[in-house]
């Protein structure tokens, strides 16, 4: 039985600066006393790296495998791979098939309960040699298999932001917004905030499709035939769910402050203005899956592989966040394996808003409801 966290992490794409970023993460002396690293790469690799980035780690070790793993150390798990050959700034064959080799040595690890979380370092899917393959959200929830449906949530300490759609070309987005995406999105969203972040009754602002709200249908219907239908069947069941708010307006007047989350219809609605936001210190969250996993917000970066230069502070953050998120998450279990039987109130007999319906394009300022932040974030 170990005595502390394990978390797992995997080594990416090493053409591009995930070794760099999680390497100078994990430099820090006293940072094992924190928790316990395993680093799923090729012990070739990470030592170059140590030379090239001049990082003196005298708690690392270098094993063969999970069973020699010590607490209080940042163990290093060798994956032997067959092409280990480093081309700084270039996707390979190689490259993607030692991130996978990773992924799925971690994901082994966690499966079997030989570590508690999974941090993920950035990966090139082109890469990676598998048609299906459209990234670490999608590949993670094919393999916990059953009805398993993560969800993506982008977040920091301020914002929270939840996606409809994932990996999608744009033509095929609005094919993909239903009512039954939208509410089931929501709900997940919904029962994340409570089980994972510790909100108790999470107030959940929903991003309109199309330009100002579809202009009354001049722009597109999804709004009124799709997008307020789910909000209003989440509401009748007591969830705090409002919008839809045109993106825009609502990330550039700073209505984002006034919730717990955000649910955007699409990958870059959501994550581009969050990554202006949050800039280094954002983080990546696969909700829904029976393991905590994070990752940084970042990409491969090419551009700067092998500098010396990365930053690894969205690293970092992924990895405090993760074992930030399981604690909670064991908080939870606890606190609700034996809850009191309460008879939900009819659908009926919640009130109504003006017309028998609720309001949604005009709703008034709310503050946020976590406990650790009561009041709205300035």
């Amino acid at each position: 039985m170990n005595n502390t966290i394990r978390v797992a992490i995997t080594q990416g794409d090493f053409n591009g600066v995930g070794l760099e970023v999680a390497l100078k993460a994990l430099a820090d002396e006293n940072i094992t006393e924190l928790f316990t690293p395993i680093l799923f790469a090729d012990h070739r690799i990470v030592e170059h790296a140590l030379r090239v980035f001049q990082l003196d780690m005298p708690h690392l070790r270098l094993i063969k495998n999970l069973q020699q793993v010590e607490d209080h150390c940042l163990n290093v798990v060798h994956l032997n791979l067959a092409d280990a050959g480093v081309t700084p700034g270039t996707p390979t064959k190689g490259s993607g098939r030692g991130a996978l080799a990773s992924i799925d040595a971690a994901v082994e690890a966690i499966t079997r309960g030989e570590a508690d979380v999974l941090v993920t370092t950035p990966i090139c899917k082109e890469a990676i040699d598998l048609p299906e393959f459209t990234g670490h959200t999608e590949y993670l929830g094919a393999k916990a298999g059953g009805n398993v449906k993560p969800q993506m949530i982008l977040f920091d300490d301020h914002i929270r932001v939840a996606l409809v759609t994932t990996h999608l070309p744009v033509s095929r987005i609005a094919e993909n917004i239903s009512v039954e995406n939208i509410e089931s999105s929501l709900r997940k969203f919904d029962a994340t905030l409570r089980s994972d972040y510790g909100v108790d009754r999470p107030k959940i602002a929903i991003l309109s499709l199309n330009p100002h709200c579809g202009d009354g249908g001049l722009l597109g219907g999804e709004e009124k035939e799709v997008i307020i239908p789910a909000i209003g069947r989440c509401f009748a069941d007591g969830l705090l769910a409002f919008g839809p708010y045109a993106a825009d307006g609502f990330f550039g007047a700073g209505a984002y402050r006034d919730f717990d989350g955000i649910l955007a219809m699409y990958h870059d609605q959501g994550l581009a203005p969050f990554k202006s936001l949050a800039r280094e210190n954002g983080v990546n969250f696969t909700a829904g899956l029976p393991y905590v996993r994070t990752s940084p917000d970042h990409g491969t970066a090419y551009d700067i592989a092998w500098q010396g230069v990365a930053d690894p502070t969205s690293m970092r953050e992924a990895i405090y966040k993760a074992i930030d998120i399981y604690r909670c998450r064991r908080r939870y279990a606890e606190a609700s394996a034996n809850p009191l039987k309460i008879t939900p109130p009819e659908r009926n007999a919640r009130p109504e808003r003006e017309g028998g319906e609720p309001r949604f394009l005009k709703f008034p300022k709310v503050e946020k409801s976590n406990k650790n932040n009561p009041q709205p974030i300035e």
